[in-house]
């Protein structure tokens, strides 16, 4: 049976890889603004295994708006071209001799709400994560009551501090959607 700071600390631990989780997918919405980890979902067949572009090529920028791909090896270029292509990106790639460049499209305005839409999506996703966490803490300290191993007033205590980490947690969620939600409304 856990005590309670071990609960608490493995709550924290959990609603911190939360937040984590979701910087990775807010990053994985694209602005208007190139940035090399855009193509860090694309994988490319690698001698029959898929693997990230970046396990095969420099992946750098060229300026704001064009990401330039260059492969370690002379094969690869198309094989890169066809994964970005085909990727759910909306990205087109253009091969100049063993460079790939990939422009970014600028969004429309209702492409941009779309993406906002998405956003706030992925971040109620996050919130419900962290108030699950949060019904799993409070129902080990309700157990850890039921079966007298801790006071009434420890129990409340905990589920305040529980209570104090979620909130915390949920105006973190609130900062990143809003950030990237002013990102990617920026023209």
């Amino acid at each position: 049976m856990a005590t309670i700071p071990e609960i608490k600390k493995t709550a924290e631990t959990k609603m911190a890889k939360s937040i984590e989780a979701l910087k990775n997918e807010l990053q994985k919405i694209r602005t208007g603004r190139a940035h090399p980890g855009i193509l860090d979902q694309v994988h490319v067949d690698y001698y029959g295994s898929p693997v990230p572009i970046s396990q095969v090529a420099n992946v750098s920028l060229l300026d704001a708006r064009t990401i330039t791909v260059q492969p370690w090896e002379k094969g690869m270029g198309a094989k890169i071209e066809k994964a970005i292509r085909e990727s759910d990106l909306g990205l087109n790639p253009s091969s100049q001799g063993d460079l790939l460049r990939v422009p970014m499209p600028a969004l429309t305005q209702e492409r941009r709400k779309e993406l906002t839409k998405v956003v706030k999506h992925t971040g109620e996703e996050s919130k419900v994560a962290v108030r699950n966490l949060r019904r799993d803490a409070n129902e080990q300290l309700k157990k850890l009551l039921k079966e007298k191993l801790v006071s009434e007033d420890d129990e409340r205590r905990a589920q305040d501090d529980v209570q104090k980490l979620t909130d915390r947690t949920i105006a973190e969620v609130d900062k990143l959607v809003a950030s990237k939600e002013a990102d990617v409304m920026a023209v």
